[in-house]
C-alpha cells in the first residue's frame, strides 16, 4: 500500500513511532455470491481489499474508492460488519502503524475485476467454496458479511462480541 502524502507529512515530524490509524476493508459480493478479492503486491497474498481514508472522507466512501482503485469493480458499500483494533506493525522502513478498522459489506454494481493499480497483483472474483488461501483477517470479515447478525466487535475484556 502506497503512503498517502498526508501520513508522509506527519512523518517528518513523528519519526517513526506508533500512529493510530482509521483502516476500511470492503467484502464485495457480486450477483452470484461470489466474493472479491485481491493478491496483494507487498505480501504476494490474497485478501479482501482495504485501504486507508483519505483527511475529511466517509469511510464508506473509502471503501468505494478502495475497490474500485484497486479492482475497477464499482460497487457500494450496504452496512458495517465489524470493527476492530487490529495489533500494531512495523514496515520494513520502520514505522509504527496500529489500524482501526471498520469493514462493510458491499454490493457490486459494474465493471470487470482487474489490477487497476500498483498496490495488486491479481484481482477476481471466488466462489465461497473455492477461495484461495487467506489469513484468519479476511475470513473472520467475509464470515461476518454473510450473516445478518449485528456488527462484529471484540469487547474490552477481549471476547468476541456481536
Amino acid at each position: 500500500m502506497a503512503t498517502p502524502d498526508f501520513i508522509r507529512a506527519i512523518r517528518a515530524t513523528a519519526g517513526h513511532q506508533l500512529l493510530l490509524l482509521p483502516g476500511v476493508s470492503a467484502v464485495v459480493f457480486d450477483d452470484d455470491g461470489r466474493v472479491l478479492l485481491g493478491r496483494r503486491a507487498d505480501t504476494g497474498k490474497w485478501s479482501i481489499i482495504g485501504g486507508i481514508p483519505e483527511p475529511g472522507e466517509q469511510p464508506a466512501r473509502t471503501a468505494e474508492r478502495e475497490v474500485y482503485e484497486e479492482t475497477a469493480v464499482r460497487c457500494v458499500a450496504e452496512r458495517v460488519v465489524l470493527t476492530e483494533a487490529l495489533e500494531p506493525v512495523e514496515y520494513p522502513n520502520g514505522d509504527h502503524c496500529q489500524y482501526l478498522d471498520v469493514t462493510f459489506r458491499c454490493r457490486a454494481t459494474g465493471g470487470e475485476p482487474r489490477v487497476n493499480d500498483d498496490e495488486s497483483l491479481e484481482v477476481g472474483w471466488f466462489a465461497l467454496d473455492a477461495l484461495p488461501p487467506l489469513a484468519e483477517f479476511a475470513r473472520l470479515r467475509i464470515k461476518q458479511s454473510l450473516t445478518d447478525g449485528p456488527t462484529w466487535f471484540r469487547a474490552a475484556d477481549g471476547a468476541d462480541l456481536g
